[in-house]
């Protein structure tokens, strides 16, 4: 949390291949881990009709802002495996192997000339608009695997 600082902080829920599934915007100035239970909550679960089960996200990868109790209690409700670092415990380096797949996605989306400075001052505008990144992103990675 920065507190003084003016701005917005763009949030991202992928898979594990960096593929961008939730994208949120939050100002500068609230703690990343607000932003964590409505990203989960936003995530589609997938429905497969011919087994009548439903595929949800298996296992959350984050650094160590969001290890707060509160959140491990509601992941492990919704049946989410949770793989946080812990505050004063472990090392953030143990989570690299991981975190270089997040870091990789927030680069593609800040490419986009609109996404890396904010021109936008109304919120719903920068939403909008990395949400347009993230298709776009989705899109080049649908015709990279079908060519």
């Amino acid at each position: 949390m920065d507190r003084g600082k003016p701005g917005s902080k763009m949030h991202v829920l992928s898979d594990a291949t960096g593929l961008p599934l939730v994208v949120g915007v939050t100002a500068a100035n609230t703690h990343d881990s607000q932003a964590l239970k409505p990203m989960v909550q936003g995530h589609q679960t997938r429905h497969d009709p011919h087994r009548g089960r439903h595929f949800k996200p298996q296992r959350l990868h984050a650094d160590k802002a969001y290890d707060i109790p509160d959140l491990r209690k509601w992941l492990r409700g919704q049946r989410i495996g949770v793989r946080i670092a812990r505050k004063g415990i472990e090392s953030s380096e143990r989570l690299g192997r991981r975190r270089w797949v997040i870091e990789r996605t927030m680069s593609w989306l800040t490419g986009y000339r609109r996404l890396n400075h904010r021109y936008e001052r109304d919120p719903r505008n920068y939403l909008a608009f990395l949400g347009l990144a993230a298709a776009v992103c989705c899109y080049k990675r649908l015709i990279r695997l079908t060519t």
